[in-house]
């Protein structure tokens, strides 16, 4: 991982800040993907860059 990579170890998400469940799926958080710090493009549920992108549009 690079120094630039701000999420915490697998072992240090705390479920309710960085992730829930939705029945057997993980879904991660706003809060999650803000610390991860780019869109993967996946049109994950909660991400705060989809916002992003259609504001400067």
């Amino acid at each position: 991982m690079g120094s630039k990579n701000r999420i915490p170890p697998a072992h240090l998400l705390q479920e309710g800040i960085h992730y829930y469940y939705e029945g057997p799926f993980m879904v991660f958080t706003r809060e999650y993907h803000l610390l991860r710090g780019y869109c993967c493009n996946n049109a994950c549920r909660n991400c705060p860059y989809r916002e992003i992108k259609k504001e400067k549009e």
